[in-house]
């Protein structure tokens, strides 16, 4: 029996086997693809460091898709708020010089956050008080957030000689300190991870998480037992939202210590499926960020020594998620029953809950 731990392996395991099918018919060496991609994710200490780098900001988006999506608020805005967050970080960072180090980091990222938190709160608001649906809402301040980032590096916070589209950098006071130089390991990690944990107490240990699980389960019977669903949905989307900001304001404080055009590749995006492959579990966000970072690091290694396109690691990540939603529905349930003689999981824990009314 699959269990809801062993499902994400299971679909990665089955996602390999059918690339590797496909792989072979094209000439190709599956073995020599996956060792280069392993290679490229964990082959040195060097790799393995930049395989974290890459999953952290995916554990600060997927931590905050993970908690709007476990009371049925589709967040698909959590690009959009790790950019705000970032603007709101690289806007304050470069006047954090007379700070000491510890406050400038605290005011750096609460800034991220406070962004963050307004950009998934407008969302919240919209949907709350004017019924505006929060896919939409989200999506649609997604492009604000883009075009805002490519107004702000154009515009008044672009570099004093005005040669590159870019923000001044942050203070040093405002830069989160790498550890083992030169590796960028930084408490930026491992506050993600803090982070993780505390998603997690929330979600399952308090009298809040079970309101915001039992509206995403039933928003109607949530209200009948007396859950007030507008200031829910109001404050789960704005720490959402806040999760995201923080994101990336630890990227900017962390990584690249300041603004520029398409600062996100899509972390917010990506972080959608790092949620599901984690079963919205905030723990199980933390080796979902992972994989997905090990695939995206592995991915360049795997083009540059066996000439296979980056772009089968999104071919991969979409086959896991595909096995995953198929794993929950109805068809596959009948068949496990027939084939192992079990009832179907009750256990398990669907990765998406009943779509809000409309």
């Amino acid at each position: 029996m699959l269990s809801s731990i062993a499902k994400p392996f299971a679909a990665l395991a089955l996602a390999a086997a059918l690339i590797s099918i496909v792989l072979a018919a094209l000439g190709a060496s599956p073995v020599g693809v996956f060792a280069a991609l392993g290679e490229g994710a964990f082959g040195n200490w060097y790799a393995c460091v930049d395989t974290v780098v890459k999953s952290t900001p995916l554990v600060f988006t997927g931590l905050a898709v993970s908690l709007a999506f476990s009371g049925a608020l589709w967040n698909i805005g959590a690009d959009g708020q790790l950019t705000i967050g970032a603007i709101a970080a690289g806007a304050i960072g470069p006047h954090l010089g007379n700070f000491p180090h510890a406050i400038a980091i605290a005011i750096i990222l609460a800034a991220g956050s406070l962004g963050g938190a307004l950009w998934g709160g407008v969302a919240g608001w919209l949907r709350a008080r004017r019924d505006v649906n929060e896919v939409i809402g989200t999506i649609m301040l997604n492009f604000v957030a883009v075009q805002a980032l490519s107004w702000v590096v154009h515009g008044p916070l672009m570099e004093p000689s005005r040669a590159y589209p870019t923000s001044s950098p942050i203070a040093r006071a405002a830069q989160l300190e790498f550890y083992f130089a030169p590796s960028r390991i930084n408490l930026g990690m491992l506050l993600a991870v803090v982070l993780a944990a505390a998603c997690y107490l929330l979600l399952f240990r308090t009298g809040a998480g079970f309101e915001l699980r039992a509206m995403g389960r039933n928003r109607r019977a949530a209200t009948f037992f007396g859950i007030r669903i507008p200031a829910l949905t109001f404050w789960a989307m704005t720490l959402s939202g806040a999760l995201a900001g923080l994101g990336g304001a630890v990227q900017i404080s962390a990584i690249s210590h300041r603004l520029y055009e398409k600062l996100s590749p899509g972390w917010g995006f990506e972080a959608i499926a790092v949620a599901l492959v984690a079963r919205l579990n905030p723990l199980g966000i933390i080796p979902a960020a992972v994989l997905f970072g090990a695939l995206d690091n592995g991915s360049q290694a795997m083009q540059r020594t066996q000439g296979i396109s980056p772009e089968l690691v999104q071919v991969i990540q979409g086959l896991v998620i595909l096995i995953i939603l198929a794993f929950d529905t109805p068809a596959w349930s009948g068949l496990r029953e027939q084939i192992f003689g079990a009832p179907p999981d009750a256990a398990a824990v669907p990765p998406v809950a009943e779509m809000p009314d409309a």
